[in-house]
C-alpha cells in the first residue's frame, strides 16, 4: 500500500494556473482581490456552516446547466428557511458579472456560496441574525489534471455512512460537510485518492465529493439516490444512457457487486466522468479506464457543447 498521502489524485485535482492570482471575487456586491475577499468571523457560514452552495462550470462564455443548479440552490435554501434575498435572474446577473469582470470564457469553475449572514453573537439560533444573506462567488481558471483521467482513481470504503434524511438530509448541498471530510481523511490516511460511502443499510451510496457508478454486463448502475445529493452530472449521465440505448438503473447494490464490476466511475461538475480503477485493494475490471466510461465521457462533452453553443445566458425570474 502507498505511504499515506503519497501519489494521490482526487477528482478535483486541477492544473496550476497563474491567472488565478489576479482573479477578482464577489463578496456581497463588491469585486475584490483574493487577499481582500473576506467575511466577518460572525458570519453564520464561518461559525456554523449555515449555508448552501453550488459549483458550476463556464464554457464558451456560458454557465452550463445553470437552471438546474439554481433549482437545487433555491430548494436547499428554502429547506433551511434561508432567505437568499436575490431572484434567480439577479443571481444569474451576479455570476455573469464576475466572469465578465475577469474576462473568462472557458475552463472556469465557479463556486457560489450563500450563508445566513451576520449574527449578533456566535450561536446557532437564526433569530440572532442581524443582516441579509452573505453571497460569495469564487470563479477560477481550472482545468482537470489529465493524469487523473488517464490513470483513474483509487477508492477505499469509509466507515462514515451517508445518513437518514431525518438526521441531516443528504439532499442539502450545505456548507456543513464534516461527514464527507471525515471520509476523505480516512481515504488519505490509507494512501487512497477518495472515499466510497455506504448508505445506512450497507449498500453503496456515493463518494465523499462525487457520485458513483458501476458497469455490470454492459448495464450502468448507480445508487437509488435516496442517500446522496441530487447530482446534476449524475442526472445527465442517466439521461444520456436512456437517450443512447444504454441500459441504466438506479438501484441498491452491495460492495460484493461493486468489486465484481467491469467498470466504475465517478461523476461531478468539475471532473465530469472520472474512472475508478481500484476499490478497497480490488482491481476494477482491467484496472484501466473502460469503454463505457470513455463513451459516456464523449457523450457528456457533446452535451456540454450543445448546452453552451449559444454563448449567452438564459435568464429566468
Amino acid at each position: 500500500m502507498a505511504r499515506p498521502g503519497s501519489n494521490t489524485h482526487g477528482t478535483h485535482d486541477a492544473l496550476a494556473d497563474p491567472r488565478n492570482a489576479k482573479v477578482r471575487l464577489y463578496v456581497n456586491g463588491r469585486l475584490l482581490r483574493r487577499d481582500r475577499a473576506v467575511i466577518s468571523v460572525f458570519d453564520a457560514g464561518f461559525i456554523l456552516g449555515d449555508g448552501v452552495w453550488e459549483g458550476v462550470r463556464l464554457h464558451k462564455g456560458r454557465i452550463a446547466f445553470l437552471d438546474r443548479h439554481l433549482d437545487r440552490l433555491y430548494e436547499g435554501a428554502k429547506a433551511i428557511a434561508l432567505d437568499i434575498g436575490k431572484t434567480r435572474a439577479e443571481m444569474t446577473d451576479i455570476l455573469y458579472r464576475v466572469v465578465r469582470a475577469n474576462r473568462m470564457e472557458s475552463g472556469v469553475h465557479i463556486r457560489l456560496m450563500v450563508t445566513r449572514g451576520l449574527k449578533k453573537t456566535p450561536s446557532q439560533d437564526p433569530r440572532l441574525g442581524i443582516g441579509p444573506a452573505t453571497i460569495v462567488v469564487v470563479a477560477e481558471h481550472k482545468t482537470v489534471n489529465p493524469t487523473v483521467y488517464r490513470r483513474g482513481i483509487r477508492l477505499i470504503t469509509s466507515s462514515v455512512r451517508r445518513g437518514y434524511p431525518d438526521v441531516q438530509d443528504p439532499k442539502l448541498n450545505s456548507h456543513s460537510k464534516l461527514n464527507c471530510i471525515t471520509a476523505i481523511v480516512q481515504a488519505h490516511a490509507a494512501g487512497m485518492d477518495e472515499a466510497l460511502m455506504l448508505d445506512p443499510h450497507g449498500f453503496v451510496s456515493t463518494c465523499n465529493a462525487t457520485h458513483f457508478f458501476i458497469v455490470r454486463k454492459g448495464e450502468v448502475w448507480t445508487s437509488t439516490g435516496m442517500y446522496c445529493l441530487a447530482g446534476i452530472t449524475r442526472r445527465h449521465v442517466l439521461e444520456l444512457c436512456h437517450a443512447n440505448g444504454i441500459p441504466a438503473q438506479e438501484r441498491s447494490f452491495s460492495l460484493t457487486e461493486t468489486y465484481g464490476a467491469e467498470e466504475a466511475f465517478c461523476t461531478g461538475t468539475f471532473g465530469g466522468l472520472t474512472p475508478v480503477v481500484e476499490i478497497d485493494g480490488r482491481t476494477i475490471g482491467t484496472g484501466r479506464p473502460g469503454p463505457m466510461a470513455q463513451r459516456l465521457t464523449r457523450l457528456y462533452h457533446e452535451l456540454i457543447e450543445r448546452e453552451c453553443a449559444a454563448g449567452t445566458p438564459r435568464r429566468r425570474g
